[in-house]
Parts: structure tokens; sequence; C-alpha cells
């Protein structure tokens, strides 16, 4: 899964979306659930991260339904069931903040049947439920992301709303206000 390097300029454009829509938009003053949402931004900027789920023929897994099929089918616990569980949270949460108008448009596919928000929630939780020693600092930013889906969906509409304006503020050969 690609990560960016913390001082990526787009990590960083991300960092400050997140935190002004949070901070300043919404009142939410939770850094951890900030860096975690800003992280996600940077995750899924590449398509392979977003759809990087496989069936078990090895075929990339685009849709929600899918992803929940697989993850119910993986052995109980375990660091794969787990990430699974968290990767559909994310990707629940990803097009319900960031593209719910895309959600609208996906007609004649399993999910159309799905209740994103609803699967994000419960997939956050479910990945929260791993405690051991690797998943114990990340379990209570996922508890919170199943408890509070509906607010990160609506800071990540924030975000998308700020960097539209960022877009249409920034001449286009110049580098923008935020990257350096």
């Amino acid at each position: 899964m690609w990560e960016p390097p913390a001082d990526h300029p787009l990590k960083r454009m991300f960092a400050g979306l997140a935190e002004h829509a949070f901070f300043s938009r919404l009142g939410v003053a939770d850094p951890p659930l900030i860096d975690y949402l800003s992280s996600l931004l940077s995750r899924f900027v590449h398509s392979d991260t977003i759809f990087r789920l496989r069936d078990t023929q090895g075929g990339m897994l685009t849709e929600l339904a899918g992803m929940m099929h697989e993850a119910q089918d993986l052995p109980a616990g375990g660091r794969t069931q787990r990430e699974y569980y968290r990767h559909i949270g994310d990707f629940a949460l990803f097009w319900t903040g960031l593209f719910p108008e895309s959600l609208q448009r996906q007609r004649r596919t399993r999910d159309d049947l799905v209740n994103y928000t609803f699967q994000g929630k419960r997939s956050y939780w479910l990945a929260s439920t791993f405690d051991d020693e690797p998943y114990r600092e990340e379990q209570p930013v996922l508890r919170r992301l199943s408890e509070q889906f509906e607010l990160c969906a609506v800071g990540l509409r924030e975000v998308r709303r700020e960097w539209e304006e960022f877009a249409t503020d920034t001449p286009p050969g110049t580098s923008g206000r935020f990257i350096r």
C-alpha cells in the first residue's frame, strides 16, 4: 500500500485542508482522527490503493459488496481480516465523504443495494475489535471513525469544497499556496 512520506507536498496539502475543515469549519479538535483522515486522502490518491483488495482468484475488487463478501470469507481474526475491514471502512468513507454523487450513479451494480454509511461504520467497528499489540494504537481512532462516520463524511465534503476553491484560486502553472 502506497503511503507518501511525511514531507510530501500532497500529504502536507491534505493535512492542512483537513485541519482547517475539521477545526475551523466543524469545531472538531481530534488530531489523531484528523491525521488518520488526511493520511487516507494521501493514500487514496492512487487508484491502486483504492482498489487494492483482491478476491480469491486475484481479481480486483471494485465494489463494496464484493469486499464485504471476501472479508466475511476470511478466517476469523488475524491481520488480513482486520485489514479488509479497515479498508472497507476507508473505501466507504472516501466515497461517501468526497464523492457522494458517484454513489447515486452506481446503478446496475451490486453496490446499488449497499448502504455505504452502515457498512463503513460496521467495518471500522469490526477493525477496532482487533486490539492486540500491532493494532492497539490505531484501535481508538477506528472506533471513533465508526461512531462518528457521518461527521467524518461531512468533514471530507468540506475538504473537497476547500480543495475545489483552492483549485479555482490557483493560476495554472503555479505551485499553489500550500505546496512549497
